[in-house]
């Protein structure tokens, strides 16, 4: 394999996205990994939410409605936890080591942990939810450790202009990924769980995991291998948390720290949306696992138009107005999102399922037109000695996000029900968080 070292002293010498080998093996290993996490994530929310079904005439079972506590908000928690215990010391190996070993090992991880999970609900019946709950846990792990050196190798791997690009490609794939993990575990619910509530029989589903989690290891065999940022760091107590280097670095650079905690506060709204999205589908709108799968993954879908747009106007050098526009465009969505009227048999979504997929597709297009010249701000500006390390920060930051959006749902769903509002009224309590940053922030890079 060819060094990167060299490469980065010499761009030329590094090939155009299409022809790098690099960038597909890349593109293919995130796409495969985001589809086991979201199928599993996905599956592990709907678990969650427990369902009574409606009889909606001459006996048809069409109709949901939820019934007990919806526990969406701690198993949010628990798969974004080890992001918060675990990205310091992932960032400081992905700057001491070579990132390209880390990403492989990574994803020999995955394969180990999707047979686990395969076990948890073949022995569902004895183990119950707490065997499923932590491969979530493991699962959350895995992820922690990959992000560094995922994130950290693209400005190795390519060059600074194409990295927009790279990026944008990237993110595509990764919310194809989502879109078909999303949708495929409302389809194994629907499908393999029986009306007595028996998960066993999803262990096969998990064997389709195991099996796509060896081939996303072969595609990373295939990306160049680079030389350690720093490979005579020592571990100290800070590399488990924000090391010193980057607190200095934060420090000295506020565009740097404004942005960070902007992509945080992005992230714990993105916590939020889909828990709530899958109790507006079996709840307000009555719909089933799959139909509701399909709402979910909608904002998959919106994100991946929003990426060639937002791809575009970063290289014509509007990225800083990108993110105003979809900060803007996210809070606007949010209200539509949020609205319904009063009805004799129980509140009625404005939008219906149909209208909330189409502002739910919105709501990914602004939220792609936001993240990407964030990502890639947040990637390009650290010095490269530091950069995964401030790539684990940053990852930190948007999973505490992450991890505080799961008891926030928990109260936010908890206050609808005793205001008797519908679940769609949390859009409107996330639109809230959303509205200084619309009106405020300005990214300057």
């Amino acid at each position: 394999m060819s060094d990167t070292s060299q490469a980065e002293q010499n761009d030329d010498t590094r090939p155009s996205l299409p022809k790098d080998l690099s960038f597909w093996g890349m593109t293919i290993t995130q796409f495969l990994g985001a589809f086991n996490d979201n199928l599993y994530k996905q599956l592990m929310l709907l678990l969650a939410i427990p369902v009574a079904v409606v009889a909606t005439g001459a006996g048809a079972e069409e109709a949901t409605s939820t019934s007990g506590s919806d526990i969406q908000g701690w198993a949010t928690l628990v798969f974004s936890l080890p992001f918060v215990l675990f990205s310091g010391i992932a960032g400081y190996l992905s700057d001491k080591l070579s990132k390209q070993p880390i990403i492989v090992a990574c994803k020999v991880a995955e394969i180990v942990i999707m047979l686990l999970g395969l076990a948890a609900f073949y022995y569902y019946d004895l183990l119950g939810t707490t065997g499923t709950w932590i491969v979530l846990f493991l699962m959350g792990t895995q992820s922690a450790f990959f992000g560094p050196s995922k994130y950290g190798i693209l400005p190795e791997l390519f060059r600074k202009e194409d990295l927009p690009r790279a990026n944008s490609l990237i993110l595509m794939t990764t919310f194809l990924a989502i879109i078909f993990g999303t949708v495929l575990a409302g389809q194994l619910k629907g499908s393999l769980v029986g009306e007595g509530g028996d998960f066993s029989s999803l262990w096969m589903g998990l064997l389709v995991c195991a099996g796509i989690a060896v081939a996303g290891t072969l595609t990373t065999l295939v990306i160049r291998r680079g030389t350690p940022a720093e490979p005579n760091m020592q571990l100290t107590a800070d590399s488990w948390g924000v090391s010193k280097d980057v607190w200095e670095v934060l420090a000295k650079d506020r565009t740097l720290l404004a942005a960070l905690l902007v992509s945080s506060v992005f992230w714990l709204v993105s916590g939020l949306a889909v828990p709530t999205v899958n109790r507006l589908g079996l709840e307000l709108l009555a719909v089933n696992d799959v139909q509701t799968s399909i709402l979910t993954a909608s904002i998959g879908f919106g994100i991946m138009i929003g990426a060639v747009f937002a791809s575009v106007l970063c290289r014509r050098g509007f990225g800083d107005q990108c993110v105003t526009i979809g900060l803007t465009g996210i809070f606007s969505a949010l209200i539509a999102l949020g609205i319904w009227s009063g009805s004799g048999n129980g509140p009625v979504h404005l939008l219906g399922y149909g209208g909330s997929i189409a502002g739910l597709i919105i709501l990914g297009v602004f939220a792609a037109i936001f993240a990407i010249p964030i990502q890639v701000f947040l990637q390009s500006r650290p010095p490269k000695e530091v950069k995964g390390r401030m790539i684990a920060t940053m990852n930190q930051a948007n999973f505490i996000g992450i991890l505080i959006s799961g008891p926030l749902y928990q109260v936010f769903e908890a206050l609808a029900g005793n205001m008797n509002w519908p679940i769609c009224s949390v859009f409107l309590m996330m639109s809230l968080l959303v509205l200084p940053l619309a009106a405020v922030y300005r990214l300057r890079s």
